[in-house]
């Protein structure tokens, strides 16, 4: 039995984002890190400090996120008459932890419940060397394109093992999810695709598919994938014009995102884990835990991956047809925010350590940071506006003449295994309505993912109800003054101006 005690420590405690260290850094040296200014970077060539729109919004916009004297969502227990405030969210699609923990557990929760059926789902992560990255960050188009050769390379791997096992015309579907950061807070442009382990065959156009497993995948299978894939590339980048016959890579003529300024080289920099601007530019950045002075670790491949020329690409986890925790929680992997900020911290010379979640194979731990060029990461790691970071492909995508007999439903598509050699009778296809799209309330998705009920009120246990949204603010500022609680934002603090020489005469 529930202790009472235990009752008010799993109760909603309002998240305070003012007092944690991402706050503190965004709060003390944004504006002094967005202030205009020409950025030197060798002889005869400056450069300004302009960011485009979308990032800065993103940047400030963290600022005001979860912060009740912005405004919040008033909820009321009718039957003791308390009150519970929950600040509004940025929404920010770029670093912002909480926003991202958001959108991850409603993406998970909506994969699992109305698209995914129940059959075995493999991941394949693709990721692409320096130059190729900086390519897909800076054109969002040339990013669409990669995916497609991609996802196209894999849907024809699986293919043609169905047909030689004698199924013709299978057909698979994945959900991609661009992921644009690696483990240490860097822009890494790569593809995660939860794609089915298998294909959907029908017998005649009118009946209802059934679904194939695949046969075992083996190490020489990825080899000769990740080669076809990089030969793919390659040919699409130079058909393009960003790839000449002698290798060199360029922008084209000209950048499509528009973007000119300090982005550019932010992004180049992050890539490459080194200092964009200020005294140390272009150096590596600090590491705490290591073995070993000199480089990073190379790439050393594992069961199901294997890396070529910089093309690396890894099939080593595989869900089971009945595992929909598992499957969830691989949803929330691949949709989850850039970094945890509860392994951001200081240092006592006052630098940033961001804590790896697993060390290195040189054995680094931490990551060292200045503010502002940890401040240079988080702008590198915006996403272009209006580009879809999820997409569904195959037989899972909206187009598909086939999805509404394949997505998750109260009735099931008919399964066989290929290699039992089972037969399953087909079945004429229902006539199935097209479900609008389902959307998760906020304590729906904080009782799927901590498992409990935040709306429930610790006092009386009665449900609480939404009965305001605060956005006034004089009411603001009336209802938090009687609570006892801070009306005023937290300061931001003024641009700092440069450090100057100080010259001593005689």
């Amino acid at each position: 039995m529930v202790s009472a005690a235990q009752e008010l420590s799993r109760a909603y405690l309002r998240r305070d984002p003012e007092s944690g260290v991402l706050y503190e850094v965004l709060a003390t040296y944004l504006e002094t890190f967005l202030a205009p200014g020409p950025l030197s970077h060798g002889p005869g060539d400056g450069v300004t400090s302009s960011l485009p729109r979308h990032v800065v919004r993103e940047l400030r916009g963290y600022l005001r996120c979860g912060i009740l004297a912005h405004g919040f969502a008033r909820f009321h227990c009718f039957r003791c008459g308390t009150d519970a405030l929950v600040a509004f969210s940025c929404k920010g699609r770029g670093f912002c932890p909480s926003c991202g923990g958001r959108r991850m557990a409603e993406s998970a929760a909506h994969l699992v419940d109305h698209v995914f059926p129940r059959v075995p789902v493999r991941q394949w992560v693709v990721s692409f060397p320096w130059v190729v990255r900086y390519l897909l960050a800076r054109r969002p188009a040339l990013c669409r394109a990669v995916r497609r050769v991609f996802l196209r390379a894999v849907f024809g791997f699986y293919r043609a093992r169905a047909a030689e096992e004698g199924i013709e015309g299978g057909r698979t579907g994945a959900v991609n999810r661009i992921q644009r950061f690696g483990s240490s807070v860097n822009l890494n442009v790569h593809y995660h695709a939860l794609v089915l382990d298998g294909v959907y065959t029908a017998a005649t156009s009118t009946a209802r598919p059934v679904f194939d497993d695949a046969s075992e995948l083996f190490d020489e299978d990825v080899e000769q994938l990740v080669e076809t894939i990089r030969d793919r590339v390659l040919r699409l980048l130079r058909r393009r014009g960003f790839l000449s016959d002698e290798g060199t890579v360029t922008m084209g003529e000209e950048d499509e995102s528009g973007v000119q300024g300090l982005l550019p080289l932010l992004q180049a920099a992050s890539i490459q884990g080194r200092i964009a601007q200020g005294p140390e530019a272009g150096a590596r950045l600090g590491r705490m835990g290591r073995l070993a002075a000199g480089g990073g670790a190379r790439f050393v491949p594992g069961t199901l991956c294997a890396e070529v020329d910089g093309f690396s690409l890894h099939a080593g986890v595989l869900v089971p047809a009945h595992d929909r925790d598992r499957l969830e929680h691989l949803c929330r992997y691949i949709a989850r925010p850039p970094f945890a900020a509860g392994r951001l911290t200081w240092s006592r010379k006052g630098r940033l350590l961001y804590e790896l979640r697993k060390p290195w194979r040189d054995g680094t731990t931490h990551i060292v940071f200045e503010p502002l060029v940890f401040l240079e990461r988080l702008a590198a790691l915006v996403p272009p506006p209006r580009m879809h970071t999820q997409t569904y492909h195959g037989v899972l995508a909206g187009g598909s003449m086939w999805r509404d007999e394949v997505v998750a439903t109260k009735g099931q598509t008919p399964r066989r295994v290929s290699t039992s050699g089972e037969t399953v009778s087909s079945t004429p296809r229902p006539s199935v309505p097209r479900r609008p799209p389902h959307k998760y309330l906020w304590s729906e998705l904080m009782r799927r993912v901590f498992g409990f009920e935040v709306l429930r009120c610790p006092v009386c246990k009665a449900r609480r109800r939404l009965v305001a949204m605060i956005m006034q603010r004089s009411v603001i500022i009336r209802i938090l003054d009687h609570l006892g609680l801070e009306s005023d934002p937290p300061p931001i603090q003024p641009a700092r101006a440069p450090p100057q020489l100080e010259f001593e005469f005689p």
